[in-house]
């Protein structure tokens, strides 16, 4: 671990490197937080009945692909750990992994349908940041019947959610028991 000491009004004062710094953050991922399965059993349970009705349907692979865009944007390296071993068991190719964070600009490796689901799992990820502009969801309308964008949208909630309760709880990528 790195040290630098630097004076501060008379005093001396420890200002330790980004060494530290790192390790800090992984003490802190590494401190028990609650275990929402556990704790939050008809919570839990109710999610996973929204998440495979939402699935229904859906064709896996692109499943995989909207779990994986959502997980990139929410920085959640738990769910993208989990999507990407899972894409990869589905046979999914690592190419078409790798250019997943930059599915616009690869836009050949993915079809009309995958990028149009691309776009709208970005739109609803970063609602915050303007919204769901009409052009992104009529692109996925165009490309999906009713009933299968219904369970498309109800895909990234879901997505988000269990971003949200494995950053929030402390999930530690590589550790899923599935």
């Amino acid at each position: 671990m790195t040290h630098q000491t630097q004076q501060t009004h008379g005093s001396d004062v420890v200002v330790r490197g980004e060494d530290a710094a790192v390790e800090d953050s992984d003490r802190a991922a590494r401190r028990p937080r609650v275990n929402f399965a556990q704790a939050a059993p008809k919570a839990f349970k109710a999610l996973i009945g929204f998440d495979a009705a939402a699935r229904e349907g859906l064709d896996p692979v692109l499943v995989e692909l909207v779990q994986i865009r959502s997980s990139q944007l929410n920085k959640c390296a738990y769910c993208l750990h989990m999507h990407t071993s899972d894409a990869r068991k589905a046979g999914e190719s690592a190419e078409r992994l790798h250019m997943v964070a930059v599915w616009e600009e690869a836009a050949h490796f993915f079809t009309a349908k995958e990028r149009a689901a691309l776009a709208l799992t970005e739109a609803v990820t970063l609602v915050a940041q303007g919204g769901v502009p009409d052009e992104v969801y009529e692109r996925a309308a165009h490309h999906f019947e009713e009933p299968e964008l219904a369970r498309l949208l109800a895909l990234i909630f879901t997505i988000n959610t269990w971003n949200r309760i494995a950053i929030s709880t402390g999930k530690v990528p590589g550790t899923d028991k599935r």
